[in-house]
């Protein structure tokens, strides 16, 4: 089809295809402390949407579309949110909301936290559930040996202490 047939966009209108941040097709399990921030974010965005709603200019019209974007979102993940009370886990065993103190096979101590998706922050030593790290570790009990399988190669673990937040 020839150029001359396409309808282009005027300069001043925004995008409506902007696309939608994937849903993960698995539960979203989260902590506590999970389900506040993923609320204190939605609030957040509802703030940003007010301050932007009405704008003409075409900029505040596009930050308003990523803001609105972000919040269907926000609001998918705390829609489908299954809170994990860490009061109802095994105190024995690495479940999710644990947290687990390993070595490594250089005897390095690492403490790492079992979290939801929105919460993994693995420079802070907070791991989703389903990373192969947070695998690894699930079921493990003190003095388990466990495998974590990485692309940069496996590394073995013991599993040196486990315990859950009081809530």
């Amino acid at each position: 089809m020839s150029r001359a047939f396409v309808k282009e966009q005027d300069g001043d209108q925004v995008s409506e295809d902007l696309p939608e941040l994937p849903q993960e097709p698995i539960p979203n399990r989260v902590t506590p402390e999970g389900l506040k921030n993923l609320i204190a974010r939605q609030a957040k965005l509802e703030k940003e949407r007010e301050r932007l709603a009405g704008h003409d200019d075409m900029v505040e019209r596009s930050k308003l579309a990523h803001v609105e974007r972000d919040l269907r979102y926000v609001e998918g993940r705390i829609y489908h949110a299954e809170v994990v009370e860490p009061g109802d886990q095994p105190s024995d065993k690495v479940a999710f909301g644990a947290l687990v103190k390993v070595a490594d096979e250089a005897g390095k101590k690492h403490s790492y936290s079992i979290v939801g998706e929105d919460e993994a922050d693995f420079d802070a030593g907070m791991v989703s559930w389903v990373s192969p790290l947070a695998r690894a570790l699930d079921g493990a009990v003190v003095g388990d040996a466990v495998t974590w399988k990485r692309p940069a190669g496996d590394i073995e673990l013991e599993v040196l202490a486990i315990s859950y937040p009081k809530g």
